[in-house]
């Protein structure tokens, strides 16, 4: 099967939710925060919502799972010993007014962090993303752009495309290069002192 028609499969997989529901839903542009909670209490999609727009997640692959829960089992047990919380998807995260996004992996380096609710969150100290093939812009680009504005020190971008990861740490507003991580090195966190994990292991996980 080619990469072409995959994408396609996808693409019309979420056309075909969003088709069943449609005639019950807001227009895109025009979803509020009440609405997306509705939605996403109802479904085991995930879905996320920016600037009054709604996206449909592409269900994750086993590929994807492994590497998440090899990343989860690697950042617990520091999270654990510093007393936080450490959660995989789906965990809704509220970023800003109309924007909720659901990253793979969240952490609170505090478990009493005022931010933490059991409907979602409002905040995290780290974020992880693996980055879906049906549209990587959403992770490299949109999302970076978004967690930066939401004050999240780190953000970490899994790309199993590139075999890379990319941990950034914020600086002001932005985001910049704490390091791009490849095979063969340790990927090593800003926020988390001694912190590491090793590249080949991550996209090697099965």
């Amino acid at each position: 099967m080619t990469t072409r028609t995959t994408t396609a499969r996808r693409r019309n997989t979420k056309t075909s939710f969003l088709r069943e529901i449609a005639p019950i839903l807001p227009e895109q542009g025009e979803w509020s925060e009440a609405d997306y909670l509705w939605l996403t209490n109802r479904t085991n999609r995930l879905i996320e919502l920016s600037d009054g727009r709604i996206e449909v997640l592409p269900m994750p692959t086993e590929k994807h799972q492994a590497i998440l829960l090899y990343l989860y089992r690697a950042f617990f047990p520091v999270i654990e010993q510093l007393g936080g919380k450490v959660f995989v998807a789906a965990l809704r995260l509220h970023l800003a007014t109309e924007r909720f996004r659901e990253p793979d992996l969240l952490l609170l380096l505090a478990a009493d962090d005022p931010r933490r609710h059991n409907e979602y969150w409002e905040g995290a100290d780290l974020v992880v993303e693996v980055v879906s093939p049906d549209d990587p812009r959403r992770d490299l680009v949109q999302k970076r752009r978004e967690y930066a504005e939401a004050g999240i020190p780190e953000y970490w971008i899994v790309n199993p495309q590139t075999e890379t990861i990319s941990v950034l740490r914020l600086e002001g507003t932005k985001y910049a290069e704490h390091g791009v991580f490849q095979r063969g090195d340790q990927a090593t966190s800003a926020l988390l002192a001694g912190f590491q994990v090793s590249v080949d292991a991550v996209f090697d996980a099965n």
